[in-house]
């Protein structure tokens, strides 16, 4: 397969419409990630074993079973029990619950990692189990684990291509797409391969930066 960088104008405006796309997943696919991570991460801390007993085997479940396969189950089997979603929904959901499983596992270190003394400074000043949680606790558990949770936004980045599979045409997609259409594959996949060196590593400088900040 020969190169010919003249097609690389053509490509363009599909190939920016994929980083759209991407970054649609990822910022949302996060957002989801963060929240239901947290979620998880406190019912697995309930002393009531009918809530934490389910909760970890659902985790554990979807910890250990492939994105991609996870990614098929919600687009394709799901729709047969009534619920259809559309291919970005999908891959967002199935982002979002996926990494989800892993930035509960980065809470839970970060509240274990809260010195006893502030649970007992919290339990001696008599403040209500609410309030301890979101005063003291809270902020102090997600001061430690920002830099973790950054670092699975990137791993959820370069998973991203995976949404390929359903018909998400994010970069990668659109690579592909135009390559079938041109039989010129090299240079759309070299683009969509510096696309994400540039989108990965400022972002992995920044996070190092961060932890630098937080650790002071």
């Amino acid at each position: 397969m020969k190169w010919d960088w003249s097609t690389v104008g053509d490509f363009m405006p599909e190939f920016w419409d994929g980083v759209v796309v991407t970054l649609q997943a990822l910022v949302l696919g996060s957002l989801i990630a963060f929240a239901l991570g947290l979620v998880w991460a406190l019912a697995q801390r309930s002393s009531l074993k009918v809530v934490s007993w389910p909760v970890t085997a659902i985790t554990e479940f979807i910890r250990n079973t492939p994105l991609l396969v996870q990614l098929f189950f919600i687009f394709y089997v799901l729709p047969e029990w009534g619920l259809t979603l559309s291919a970005l929904a999908t891959g967002v959901l199935g982002l979002g619950l996926h990494y989800s499983t892993y930035t509960a596992e980065v809470y839970r270190a970060g509240i274990d990692g809260v010195p006893v003394g502030q649970w007992e400074a919290a339990t001696a000043l008599n403040l209500p189990r609410t309030r301890t949680w979101t005063v003291v606790i809270l902020p102090q558990a997600l001061r430690r684990v920002v830099p973790a949770l950054g670092n699975y936004v990137i791993a959820m980045l370069k998973d991203s291509p995976m949404l390929m599979t359903i018909g998400v045409l994010e970069m990668l997609g659109r690579a592909r797409q135009f390559g079938s259409q041109t039989f010129q594959m090299n240079e759309p996949i070299v683009i969509v391969g510096i696309a994400f060196i540039v989108i990965a590593y400022p972002a992995s400088l920044l996070l190092r930066a961060l932890e630098r900040r937080l650790a002071r």
